[in-house]
């Protein structure tokens, strides 16, 4: 009885956790998209068009952000920090690199952008 008190005990304990891993996982990505929509920070839809999605017209200069979920975090953090790393004659600004983003709004950012489908 107390071993099954016992697991009882360490199921509710992951589950929260478990639970308000997600809810910080929502709450990341929607200061992300805040962040991709905002003027005064990231401006991302800019260059990338409302919602990261392909749009021909204004805010197509950028890549379609669409179907990025399957990229590694640090690889999307990295394109944003500095893309010139990667690609040297990118139009896209290094936002961390000038401090534009701080690292925990990049890390939304990516959050935001992996939901992108």
């Amino acid at each position: 009885m107390i071993l099954i008190k016992k697991i009882l005990a360490a199921t509710a304990v992951s589950g929260f956790i478990a639970i308000n891993g997600f809810a910080s996982d929502a709450d990341l990505i929607k200061e992300g998209e805040k962040i991709f929509n905002s003027k005064n920070l990231g401006n991302c839809l800019a260059c990338h068009g409302a919602n990261g999605k392909n749009i021909d017209g204004p805010g197509s200069m950028g890549p379609n952000l669409q179907y990025l979920s399957a990229w590694p975090e640090q690889a999307l953090y990295d394109k944003i920090y500095d893309p010139y790393v990667t690609n040297p004659i990118s139009a896209m600004p290094a936002f961390g690199k000038n401090g534009w983003l701080s690292d925990q709004e990049i890390k939304a950012v990516v959050a935001y952008i992996k939901t992108i489908n």
